[in-house]
């Protein structure tokens, strides 16, 4: 049987059949201009010394192309090299892909590579997604179709935030509603049935975090975790990442979206988790839900919270009074949430029910009978140290894993 190159180098199984598989890897391959190094006995950046980032680059493709996944989507890429650029443009393209770059604004020198190869996709369109956020971070989307099959997929790859303090949180679930914001209304836009999303890229956050949690209340499902059978509790068995602290942690993930899966509609996740990162400052600091409640009615006539009260009090907990703090629009639709019945007062039943404990709900759902839908048939990580929760000291690579993900298309699925 002749297999279906770089599918099966990753399934490894000479009997499935690979004619409706597809391969997606995503890899954070540290741009030089971050990477620290110790040259002759001073310290640099590895942009200042050529050979090293050369020859590590021709080693980050050497994987890529051995590996030949239909999708490939890179982030901390060398946007402002022309050299790098054009090598990565010409192996890429001489092994038949089809490559779209993203440049972070203000020109921060790095950004976003996605490529998909010509023997699997046709691309339909693509569009970029400017978050304009004081991390000028960005997202690029790939509308593709398979050459096997015909279905239409959505393919992001991105890089979020890192978590500097606990103040990044909001940003970064900021930037994941963009992101959902953008691919939904692309897709109101050119009027589409709902399609399979795939998100790709470097997330920097753990399966414990609030953008994890986010995402999870929006249907996608963490096709890594999914294909080894891991739970929530799961997290601490694989790493993908030794940051700049020293510490690993698993933070690169490529999301799967089914079009039949039922979820909140997406203004409602937002509240649901801006309310989670409240909860979880207020714990923090020891309070009860009792305490919360009285903490944001403190400030508040009568036995309930005013809107006055609740600002003051997102105020003391530092989500509003600072630039990437909640804006004026974001209050006032996180106040409608809370306030059922809209007479302006929050009482002890509506903060119980829509801030401290949000019913887990399914209010969005599609209308057609039957769709396509992907399995995760496999997913590996690159080192295999990673796989045990471990890295490699002698992996030099980058201070990312690379994932690979390979999904093969379910049964029509019926709508729940």
């Amino acid at each position: 049987m002749t297999k279906k190159r770089g599918v099966s180098r990753v399934i490894g199984d000479p009997n499935y059949n690979y004619n409706n598989s597809f391969s997606c890897t995503t890899f954070n391959i540290l741009a030089p201009i971050y990477k620290r190094l110790i040259h002759e006995d001073h310290a640099c950046r590895e942009s200042e010394i050529r050979a090293y980032w050369l020859n590590r680059n021709q080693g980050i493709l050497d994987l890529l192309l051995r590996e030949r996944s239909s999708i490939i989507c890179l982030q901390e890429f060398w946007v402002g090299n022309e050299e790098l650029v054009n090598m990565y443009d010409t192996r890429l393209g001489d092994a038949g892909y089809l490559n779209f770059k993203l440049a972070r604004t203000n020109n921060r020198g790095d950004g976003l590579l996605t490529a998909v190869h010509k023997d699997y996709f046709r691309v339909i369109d693509h569009r970029e997604f400017l978050f304009n956020d004081f991390g000028d971070r960005v997202a690029l989307l790939l509308h593709v179709q398979l050459l096997i099959g015909g279905q239409q997929v959505l393919i992001v790859n991105t890089h979020l935030l890192f978590p500097h303090d606990s103040s990044m949180c909001l940003e970064r679930l900021r930037q994941v509603y963009k992101i959902l914001q953008s691919v939904e209304a692309y897709q109101k836009e050119n009027n589409l049935s709902p399609l399979p999303i795939i998100l790709c890229g470097d997330w920097n956050g753990s399966k414990r975090g609030h953008v994890y949690k986010f995402l999870r209340s929006q249907g996608f499902v963490s096709s890594y975790d999914t294909a080894h059978h891991y739970t929530d509790a799961d997290a601490h068995k694989w790493v993908s990442h030794r940051n700049h602290r020293g510490n690993i942690c698993g933070v690169d993930f490529i999301w799967l979206l089914n079009p039949n899966k039922c979820r909140k509609v997406l203004k409602t996740s937002w509240s649901d988790a801006v309310f989670g990162l409240f909860k979880y400052h207020v714990r923090r600091a020891s309070l009860t839900e009792e305490d919360a409640f009285a903490l944001l009615k403190a400030n508040s006539d009568g036995d309930g919270i005013t809107y006055s009260g609740f600002c003051e009090a997102l105020c003391q907990l530092n989500f509003i009074g600072h630039p990437n703090g909640l804006s004026d629009d974001e209050i006032k639709d996180l106040w409608v949430q809370a306030d059922i019945d809209g007479n302006g007062v929050i009482d002890y039943k509506e903060f119980q029910q829509q801030i401290w404990n949000p019913p887990t709900r399914c209010e969005q759902t599609v209308t057609e009978e039957d769709l396509i839908g992907y399995r995760v048939k496999n997913a590996v990580l690159y080192p295999s140290e990673a796989e045990k929760g471990m890295w490699p000291d002698d992996y030099s690579l980058s201070d990312h894993a690379r994932l690979t993900v390979v999904f093969s298309p379910a049964v029509r699925m019926r709508v729940p």
